[in-house]
């Protein structure tokens, strides 16, 4: 038996108490918390990617169709509490990694291809939708965060700008998800319509492919319309395009900056304000210039823009998870009304931009 004197060598077990055993804890508990919930996001990202696979809907992204099952879901099945915080996380996490990997699909090299005046159009148009959107929302009586939303899909680029500037904002869940179904509706609309409007009207190809990537909302709905026109067509209407897709991050700065302001006079200024710079615009930024340098090996590059769009469906899955009927009836037919009307705005002004 050891004595007091006994100065042996003793081996003391690592404590849960010290760092280790707590971080170790940390993340078996966060792991624990968000499984539930990121494996039922997993669930429906996989289901809308297999949907697609239909021809009826082949015309609709992942994005979409991973949305309306998500809603479906929620209102069919009450969804167990243990599910909530992952859904959370992925509806925001994911949603903001997602916006920012996208600036490795641009590069300046191809937006200073079209020109400057082709540039300064897409800002026009860009701007100038959104500002008039902003007009009429609140002439319709809209509310601010929804008209906000609905201004950046049309103005830059459907889905994925609603995703950028809602993790700015952070609008209701509800809010989102009208968003999203009412810039797809006359987005698919567009595509069907514009190949026929430029034939009736005679565009040639370049006049033709410029307002398409000056007016359609979605990316894959400007491939589908602009395409129709020809392969220059095409090439065009997605290198426009991509010239709205960069003014995001300008889109996203300032209405941070404006949510922020108008939160910081709520009683709670310290919860109600906003990141100045979100992290997801510097990161888009940032990722946009290295790929404009071609400093990025493309066996990296191409996983990365592969991963994009399956990170977006997921997170708009997870917030299609969390949106009921019931609040989407509340706010009535005006956004989509809103939505229509901006629409319109922005295929006229491009049309007058395209042929001046």
């Amino acid at each position: 038996m050891a004595g007091p004197n006994d100065h042996s060598l003793t081996i003391r077990q690592p404590s849960r108490d010290g760092l280790f055993g707590k971080l170790h804890g940390w993340t078996q508990d966060a792991a624990l918390k968000h499984l539930p919930g990121l494996w039922l996001v997993a669930i429906v990202t996989a289901a809308a990617y297999g949907l697609r696979g239909f021809p009826a809907l082949s015309a609709l992204s992942p994005m979409i169709i991973g949305i309306v099952l998500g809603v479906v879901l929620c209102n069919l099945v009450p969804l167990p509490q243990p599910t909530h915080a992952g859904l959370q996380l992925s509806g925001k996490g994911l949603l903001r990694l997602a916006v920012a990997l996208l600036g490795l699909q641009v590069t300046l090299g191809e937006i200073a291809a079209i020109g400057a005046w082709t540039m300064a159009g897409a800002a026009i148009a860009l701007f100038a939708t959104f500002f008039f959107t902003l007009l009429v929302g609140r002439l319709l009586g809209v509310g601010a965060e929804l008209t906000a939303l609905v201004a950046a899909g049309t103005s830059v680029c459907g889905a994925a700008a609603i995703a950028g500037v809602n993790g700015a904002i952070r609008a209701r869940d509800e809010d989102v998800t009208y968003a999203v179904a009412a810039i797809t509706l006359f987005g698919t609309l567009a595509m069907f319509l514009y190949p026929m409007l430029g034939q009736v009207l005679g565009m040639d190809a370049g006049t033709y492919g410029t307002w398409i990537g000056l007016s359609v909302h979605e990316v894959a709905q400007v491939v589908g319309a602009g395409f129709q026109g020809g392969d220059e067509a095409g090439q065009t209407a997605v290198i426009v395009k991509l010239s709205r897709v960069v003014l995001l991050a300008v889109l996203v700065f300032g209405l941070a900056v404006y949510f922020t302001r108008q939160r910081s006079r709520g009683p709670d200024e310290a919860a109600n304000a906003l990141p100045l710079v979100p992290w997801f615009v510097v990161a888009f930024l940032v990722l946009s210039g290295i790929n404009s340098l071609g400093i990025l090996p493309d066996d990296m590059r191409q996983p990365l823009v592969a991963l994009t769009p399956v990170l977006m469906t997921a997170a708009l899955s997870s917030l299609g998870l969390g949106t009921h009927f019931g609040r989407l009836r509340q706010l009535g037919l005006r956004p989509l009304l809103l939505c229509a009307l901006s629409t319109a705005f922005i295929a006229v002004l491009s049309l007058v931009l395209a042929t001046a």
